[in-house]
């Protein structure tokens, strides 16, 4: 970061990172690698900022983004191929008003009708193309209005993308409610998707009618008390016809609603959510495209079920059903005090957490074929089965001042013929041990222990990690995974898959190089998952913040 100031005491500031991810791959064919066209692949990106600030409430500030992804790692091939200004804009600020113009991320509510974000492990960059204005007329009061082309990969999607939404804290208009303690949010949030026509047929003799407008609208409500916090949640869309593998260009309306309860207290923490989605894909693409699965997509549905960082705990991820699903998750945390019976010297800390989701209710009819509603659906039926189930218990719990441990247990239920299309149900039972040990101030040890058991054909999965750290530059991690890899669609003999990694760290430097095997599979993020191949070879991952 730079900084200058002149005499008027204006200051302009300069900040960005850089981040590039290298891959010098070689090819592996028990593990399914594939074959390389290229010596090395690479991901990088480089964001430049520049800032002009007159004091806390008045600023201007404009960015870029330069994309270099002319050789992609595995699974961002094809659409990803390419380099060039990914991400540029201006925005300017003053006390109650702001404008937007070039590339701009928004969510309204929890994203049910409208989201755009980047995520670059997933390869997702959705941003609009555009313009915002955001007003704040009066204290607890913001109101926001904007128009774009959603970004797919090197291009930008035709349908045009407009909405506005309103949030209003009734805490800060009535004084009442907020000196009790009270706070009190209203949203409603409206998104309009205007497209042009398109020849696609019904059957050899008729072609869709296809709306030029669809509208989605969103009302939010959140209520937070001490400790207590509710949000209730309920958006629709008018008939999008969109191809999809199930039902393909049908005129069903789209539907989700959610209800969710948390509650916290000193040492205990309670969550309970429920989700019914119906038909809310919603796509600034109507037909088929490779980069509408992720890139094309206008809202987002949350998943409600753990991202989990254990690697045997994440080797089968829920991705969110955009047809339909019943979502529910339950989590229990409690800290057990320190000198007590089960908290011990030093406290123990114990989390439950419990995911279900499960198909919705369907009749088809008229068989589902383009063109018609599709599908009838009862609110309260469950239908098609169950598509995801954990439940986990995990256990931390420091030993002595120096030794800290965790444990976990889950038992995980995977419809994979749901999820990815083949495989049917996979029931594991997977444990977890990870341990660390601290030396000193400058020197730690963690260690981790995972074992995946299952009865179905992908057999059980074992993992083990050592990882040294020495602070403040150097970390040196080693891994191994052994499973049975699956290569299209067939399980093959037992593969270790071995990695190790040395980490730098200096300032805003990090540099890490590595070599090892990836095994194939889904990186997910929130319910959004991509398919990453198989890979082995050197890795060179470097970041930069300035």
């Amino acid at each position: 970061m730079s900084q200058a100031q002149d005499d008027g005491q204006k200051t302009l500031t300069v900040t960005g990172s850089v981040q590039s991810d290298v891959l010098i791959p070689q090819e592996d064919s028990k593990i399914g690698t594939g074959e390389y066209s290229d010596w090395g692949l690479t991901n990088t990106y480089v964001d430049v900022n520049v800032m002009s600030k007159y004091d806390d409430n008045d600023y201007f500030d404009a960015g870029a983004r330069l994309e270099y992804l002319q050789h992609p790692l595995p699974g961002f091939d094809k659409k990803f191929k390419g380099w060039g200004l990914g991400n540029a804009y201006v925005r300017f600020h003053m006390k109650k008003f702001e404008v937007t113009a070039g590339n701009f991320y928004e969510q309204f509510g929890s994203g049910f009708i409208l989201r755009t974000y980047e995520e670059r492990s997933l390869g997702i960059d959705n941003s609009l193309l555009g313009g915002r204005v955001t007003v704040m007329p009066v204290d607890g009061v913001t109101i926001k209005a904007l128009s774009g082309k959603q970004r797919n990969y090197w291009s930008y999607n035709d349908a045009l993308i407009s909405g506005a939404d309103v949030e209003i804290g009734l805490d800060r208009l009535i004084r009442p409610l907020g000196e009790s303690g009270t706070y009190l949010t209203l949203g409603a949030s409206f998104v309009n998707k205007h497209d042009g026509d398109e020849v696609i047929m019904s059957d050899v003799n008729h072609r869709l009618n296809l709306p030029r407008n669809v509208n989605a609208f969103d009302v939010r409500a959140r209520l937070q008390k001490g400790g207590l916090n509710l949000l209730a949640e309920y958006a629709q869309k008018t008939q999008d016809p969109v191809y999809d593998k199930l039902y393909p260009y049908i005129y069903r309306k789209g539907y989700v609603a959610m209800l969710s309860g948390s509650y916290s207290k000193r040492g205990m923490s309670l969550l309970l959510q429920a989700k019914r989605s119906d038909n809310m894909a919603f796509k600034s693409r109507r037909t088929l495209d490779e980069g509408a699965l992720t890139s094309s997509f206008i809202n987002h549905l949350p998943a409600f079920t753990l991202d989990h960082t254990y690697a045997l705990a994440a080797l089968y991820p829920y991705a969110t059903n955009a047809n339909g699903e019943w979502a529910y998750q339950a989590e229990l945390g409690y800290n057990f005090r320190k000198n007590t019976l089960l908290g011990g010297k030093y406290g123990t800390k114990v989390k439950l957490n419990y995911s279900h989701v499960h198909g919705i209710n369907r009749t088809d009819r008229d068989g589902g074929v383009p063109g018609s509603d599709g599908y009838g659906s009862s609110f309260w039926k469950w239908g098609d089965g169950m598509y995801y189930q954990d439940l986990d218990v995990q256990v931390e719990k420091k030993l002595s001042r120096q030794f800290k441990l965790n444990l976990m247990y889950m038992n995980q239920f995977y419809n994979q013929t749901v999820v990815e299309g083949h495989g049917g149900m996979i029931h594991s039972d997977i444990f977890v041990a990870e341990g660390k040990y601290q030396f000193n101030r400058k020197l730690t040890l963690r260690g981790e222990a995972q074992y995946l058991s299952t009865d179905h054909e992908s057999g059980d999965w074992m993992f083990g990690l050592l990882e040294l750290s020495i602070l403040p530059r150097f970390m040196v991690t080693v891994s191994d995974m052994y499973g049975r890899p699956d290569i299209d669609g067939a399980y093959q003999d037992k593969e270790h898959y071995y990695s190790g990694y040395v980490t730098y760290t200096n300032g805003g430097h990090r540099l890490q190089l590595g070599y090892g095997r990836t095994r194939a599979g889904y990186n997910c993020s929130g319910g959004v998952c991509r398919y990453v191949p198989a890979s082995k070879g050197v890795t060179v991952s470097y970041n930069y913040n300035f």
